[in-house]
């Protein structure tokens, strides 16, 4: 981004929020002067901005900034003022848009928590253009969606090339272990994409092309991820997992846009590693959550766990790259130390924020977290987000 002289570096929109909440907080207690960044609290409501300061123990200076999703204004005004943005404020095909093409105007970098692949394609061609021409640069999908897979698939293809001198062309993504589940905010987000999906063959379209963030690209054929299957390897079955239609693709643009460094030939995949039993009761819980026309109850954005079941979450993610000229398979694991959808999650974004700002520099676009940050962020995540990468 260009110098530009702002009042902030980052400015936390959704900090009313559960999960913005967790952001500032997180910031307020690990990053002190000097040390600290010149950072916002943005949201809808100042006395409630100003309540969830005092109850997180941030500065007592830390500035409120009213904005609203509805008022595009305040967004152009909450953009001019920041050299990055930070949003929680999802869905974001309901809350983005307006958001996104005002940091591409003003050259502003954004991250968020986006898990809507339709929505990221039109903004990719709503915006692209005005944030090169800026210096903007947006990266979506900054949290659980798709840091750990992205990240996972760009360090184990890292190691892939030192030793063997080329890519591997077949990368498979196993979610071995986890505590913790989805955030009300993703909740929300698959909801909406389901509802926009009754309503447009086009979202439909997106949502079932592997490549739809890659405009102008179309690879081979990938696996569906849909159908069960025996992994001989960990001895249990693999099953669908529920974000693996966002962070393929996610890891599809980012080998897009680090010029195919891992091959225009790619295939991959994303399951989750459990018995057949657990499997068929964790789906029919998380259809019933998610079908945008039932009544069941969920959570619901600003909702969410504990303090003590957020600590007491995990994950552990196996990425296998196959197919190595006769090798054997080489194997890298991530592991997070949190609940994937809040604890984990809001530390990630809070990072790719700081990374973006002090560790990375590059042209202005719409961006993956590996494109745009890549070892840095790996760097940032294992030193202080409780995230591990280390090949198997």
């Amino acid at each position: 981004m260009a110098s530009i002289a702002r009042d902030f570096d980052i400015v936390v929109y959704g900090a009313s929020g559960f999960t913005g909440r967790l952001v500032a907080e997180y910031l307020a207690a690990n990053y002190k002067a000097p040390d600290a960044p010149r950072w916002a609290m943005a949201g809808r409501s100042i006395e409630k901005l100003a309540r969830i300061r005092d109850e997180i123990g941030a500065p007592e200076d830390t500035p409120l900034i009213a904005a609203d999703a509805s008022d595009p204004a305040s967004l152009a005004a909450m953009a001019a003022q920041a050299r990055a943005v930070l949003t929680t404020v999802g869905p974001y095909q309901l809350y983005g848009n307006e958001l996104v093409a005002a940091c591409a105007q003003a050259g502003t970098d954004y991250v968020d928590l986006c898990g809507e692949p339709a929505w990221m394609r039109y903004m990719i061609d709503a915006n692209e253009a005005a944030a090169k021409a800026s210096g903007a640069r947006i990266v979506f999908s900054c949290g659980f969606d798709s840091i750990p897979f992205d990240m996972g698939v760009h360090q184990l293809q890292k190691a892939v090339i030192a030793r063997h001198g080329k890519p591997a062309p077949r990368v498979k993504g196993r979610v071995r272990k986890m505590r913790g589940g989805a955030s009300g905010g993703t909740v929300a987000s698959m909801k909406a994409t389901m509802a926009a999906a009754t309503k447009s063959l086009d979202v439909v379209r997106l949502l079932k092309d592997p490549f739809a963030l890659t405009p102008g690209f179309a690879g081979p054929h990938q696996p569906s991820g849909l159908v069960p299957e025996y992994d001989r390897t960990e001895g249990v079955w693999a099953v669908p997992f529920i974000m693996a239609p966002i962070n393929t693709k996610n890891v599809h643009r980012s080998n897009q846009l680090l010029g195919h460094l891992w091959g225009e030939d790619l295939v991959y995949d994303e399951m989750m590693l459990t018995t057949l039993s657990e499997a068929a009761h964790a789906a029919v819980e998380a259809m019933a959550k998610l079908n945008p026309f039932g009544e069941g109850k969920s959570l619901e954005p600003g909702e969410g766990p504990s303090r003590e079941e957020r600590e007491n979450g995990f994950y552990e993610i196996v990425f296998t790259a196959e197919d190595l000229s006769g090798s054997e398979p080489m194997r890298l694991i991530v592991t997070g130390d949190r609940d994937p959808g809040y604890g984990s999650t809001s530390k990630m974004i809070a990072e790719s924020a700081l990374c973006l700002l002090r560790d990375v520099e590059g042209p202005g676009g719409i961006w993956t977290p590996a494109s745009a940050m890549g070892d840095a962020l790996v760097a940032r995540l294992e030193a202080n987000a409780g995230l591990s990468f280390r090949l198997e």
